[in-house]
């Protein structure tokens, strides 16, 4: 961070009690400080040139491409690799053993036997075998109906049906994006340095939006026609996300302490402004509507969620008055208009501030390179038993407060599955497992530590001595302070904990929008959507917040 004299004037931040709750997580909106906003930056800043030495596709679009571009000084190629597959082994679940499409992002250039080994081992993804070389592997289904739709109509001279592909919104959908030495891969720390690919999740998402780019290229290669550019900038790139993310925030407490940080931080500067010209009043204006509008494009099948839909489009409707010409003249005026809605659904209150933030990248955009935990955790170790039941009391009464022997509090426990290795969620008094119990209820420990420190004080490490089995609890209270946004302040075990709202807050640090939960462990959504195309990567390539689209 710069010297707190260069730093700008903020606000103060809104409290880790009210932020860092599982319903706030689950409402969260991408902001312009998302992964993908920021690897697009880099793009654009960089020139970034793709060129496509190999194209081997049948006329049905089955076979394999390769796409390589420059990032940091360092050369980096997709590898995708398309196949045929039966209609019968198509599922995005996670037993699925066969996709449409698998995908390699390789560091440097791949000769000819490097693009036959991942040719043969890329559709087997975990079955397959990889190298330090390979630094993300992921796979992908086409959405059938839309890919057929588009093929259709180019194969006829037309273009397809925009309502078809505004509803949709992508023509493949991935089903894993995996980094960080998975099956092999390169470890994170091959990379960890490198220009370009230093920021969390850089190397995946460079990876999501080059296979966006080559589903556009493949829908034209088969339908043997261009697609109109308006069309495929709103096609972006789908993906099905399950449980087996959700434990990611829980086991890296800075990097989610780094996230919202940077979040919040980002929010109280702009709130402290105390006014604002004519071109950021109208601006506001524009994002404003651009939101109603994509609320009104955002539609799901499951009848509760599409409710909770439809509630929040007509909130914001009402909303969109605080971010009027007049009200926006005022002193403070974003101040005023997040205290506004501070009385709204946490709907409201979270695209509020996505909103809020996306006009003043001056402001805030230098926070996206504090978002990285490059050194790892670290805070100084407290003195003895008193200082922490101190913390505790301090930084982590929320835990304190549920009876975790209560079966409600309990109902649930987190595992790893022995078939796929994927993190799972079990019901302690029905599913058998329960021994092999996963260390994510963290509220639960510091409860079960508060409840065994000594009357009179003692050494932190006499104590463990005796108790080694506290010592994850006392590590988290440890670090509670130097980093407050780290904890999810919920009961991650109880019944009523619903995972789809970690999911969520999340995929909307990758840049992720228009959930469609299909239960509350699963969900599809969008990413890349509105982004610019390969040939787009200039100084007008940043506006896609929230698109909304435009035929």
């Amino acid at each position: 961070m710069k010297d707190h004299l260069d730093t700008p004037p903020q606000m103060p931040l809104r409290p880790p009690g009210d932020v860092m709750r599982l319903s706030r997580m689950g409402s969260m909106f991408p902001t312009r400080l998302s992964f993908l906003r920021s690897m697009i930056w880099r793009l654009v800043a960089e020139r970034a040139v793709i060129d496509r030495p190999v194209w081997e596709m049948d006329a049905e679009g089955f076979g394999h491409a390769v796409y390589t571009l420059a990032l940091g000084g360092h050369r980096y190629s997709l590898v995708a690799v398309s196949s045929d597959l039966p209609q019968e082994l198509r599922t995005d679940r996670v037993i699925a053993t066969a996709w449409d499409s698998a995908y390699v992002l390789y560091d440097g250039v791949p000769g000819p036997d490097d693009i036959t080994r991942i040719i043969s081992n890329a559709p087997l993804q975990e079955a397959g075998r990889f190298c330090e070389r390979d630094l993300v592997l992921s796979r992908a289904n086409k959405s059938v109906r839309l890919f057929s739709n588009v093929v259709d109509a180019l194969r006829s001279g037309r273009q397809p049906d925009a309502r078809m592909i505004r509803d949709v919104g992508y023509l493949m959908r991935t089903t894993a994006v995996y980094g960080n030495g998975k099956f092999g891969i390169a470890d994170r720390a091959l990379i960890a340095d490198r220009p370009g690919l230093e920021g969390p999740f850089a190397a995946e998402m460079l990876t999501v939006w080059l296979i966006r780019h080559f589903t556009h290229d493949l829908v034209e290669h088969v339908g043997g026609a261009s697609l109109d550019r308006a069309l495929k900038r709103h096609l972006g790139i789908g993906n099905a996300t399950g449980l087996g993310m959700a434990p990611f925030l829980v086991n890296h407490p800075v990097l989610l302490n780094n996230w919202m940080m940077a979040r919040e931080t980002a929010l109280s500067r702009v709130r402290a402004l105390d006014a604002l010209n004519a071109a950021q009043i109208a601006r506001l204006g524009v994002l404003a509507a651009r939101a109603s509008g994509h609320l009104t494009e955002w539609r799901v099948p499951d009848a509760d969620h599409q409710a909770r839909i439809d509630r929040l489009s007509q909130d914001w409707k009402a909303t969109q008055a605080l971010l009027s010409p007049d009200a926006l003249s005022r002193q403070r005026p974003l101040e005023a208009a997040m205290q506004a809605v501070t009385a709204c659904s946490e709907d409201v209150q979270e695209l509020m501030v996505a909103l809020l933030i996306e006009p003043f990248g001056e402001l805030v955009d230098g926070l996206s390179a504090c978002m990285a935990d490059p050194y790892g955790p670290f805070a100084p170790p407290l003195a003895d038993t008193s200082t922490l039941r101190n913390q505790i009391a301090k930084h982590c009464d929320w835990a304190l407060e549920p009876d975790y022997e209560a079966h409600e509090a309990c109902g649930q426990f987190w595992y790893v599955s022995e078939a796929k290795q994927e993190p799972r969620l079990g019901l302690r008094f029905e599913d058998p497992g329960a021994e092999l119990e996963s260390p994510l209820d963290i509220g639960r420990r510091i409860k079960a530590l508060h409840d065994a420190l000594p009357e009179q004080g003692q050494s932190v490490s006499a104590f463990l001595a005796d108790h080694p089995e506290h010592a994850l609890a006392v590590q988290r209270v440890t670090l509670a302070e130097r980093y407050p946004y780290a904890e999810i302040r919920d009961n991650l075990i109880a019944t009523t904990c619903l995972p789809i709202d970690m999911l969520r807050c999340k995929l909307s640090f990758f840049g992720a929008s228009k959930f469609d939960p299909k239960s509350d462990r699963w969900t599809r959504i969008t990413l890349c959507q509105g982004a610019p195309l390969a040939d787009e990567l200039d100084a007008a390539a940043d506006d896609w917040w929230l698109p909304v689209f435009a035929a």
